[in-house]
């Protein structure tokens, strides 16, 4: 396989290693940890001064361009609505720059166990521990919310509504909206955007053409769903299944497409 390219992806966690491309502003709804495979990174958050690293940190929603000298980056995204932020690592509760050589050869022992892996998803069912060292906190959410949450999971392209879902919650939607944002963190719409956007990881390797893909996940048409994509990656649709042509991929897709 040309560079290994290589991810496993489920609903709450993604571990990729292939090619960076040349990503514009950035703006991931997950805790995100680039990894520099052969060469340090160079990270720009919300374009202040480039940090050059082995391994970088950024919250969710936060603004950023990356770049990297070697084609082979590993990107590790966490999604923040599993986890308890007040108790994860320091490290992973920071942003910037980190030269931690040890993490950098545990993320490349997950890749090339990947590689061999298959599709036996038990080889690498516990993400935490195989590629960060440890498990991280679990999240406490309202029962109603995490409903909410395990529903835009399994259907992340479904055409979902506050409205039906505060009434599915039997809530009014002001309060719907409040509960949702004080529980996630976010407000329900741009936590929907992102899981619609985030779906494009699990057609990476699709060759329908990009109206169907687009239609497929929600969008009303091909203009928006570009727009998304490119708000969220900072790469086009186009750029980003181009750069998956030889893409392994393993572990559990989410119920949609």
């Amino acid at each position: 396989m040309e560079a290994g390219r290589v991810m496993w992806i489920d609903p709450d966690r993604v571990l990729y290693a292939g090619l960076l491309g040349t990503p514009s502003l950035r703006s991931l709804g997950a805790y995100v940890i680039y990894v520099g495979l052969e060469a340090p990174i160079d990270l720009s958050i919300a374009d202040r001064e480039w940090q050059c690293s082995l391994v970088a940190v950024v919250p969710p929603y936060v603004p950023h361009r990356v770049r990297c000298e070697a084609r082979g980056v590993g990107v590790i995204l966490i999604e923040p609505e599993t986890v308890e932020e007040a108790r994860l690592p320091q490290w992973l509760r920071g942003r910037g720059g980190i030269d931690e050589r040890a993490f950098v050869e545990r993320v490349r022992a997950a890749c090339a166990r990947l590689r061999i892996a298959g599709d036996d998803e038990a080889a690498l069912a516990d993400f935490d521990t195989t590629v960060l060292g440890e498990r991280l906190p679990p999240r406490k959410v309202d029962a109603r919310i995490r409903a909410v949450l395990d529903a835009i999971k399994r259907d992340p392209c479904a055409r979902n509504t506050g409205e039906a879902f505060a009434a599915d919650t039997h809530l009014s939607l002001s309060r719907f909206v409040h509960l949702f944002k004080a529980e996630v963190g976010v407000p329900f719409r741009r936590f929907r955007s992102w899981r619609r956007a985030r779906h494009l990881l699990h057609r990476a390797t699709s060759d329908a053409p990009l109206v169907e893909i687009a239609l497929d996940a929600g969008y009303p048409d091909s203009t928006h769903f570009s727009h998304s994509i490119r708000l969220a990656f900072g790469l086009t649709p186009k750029a980003i299944l181009a750069g998956s042509r030889k893409l392994a991929v393993r572990g559990r897709h989410s119920g949609a497409g």
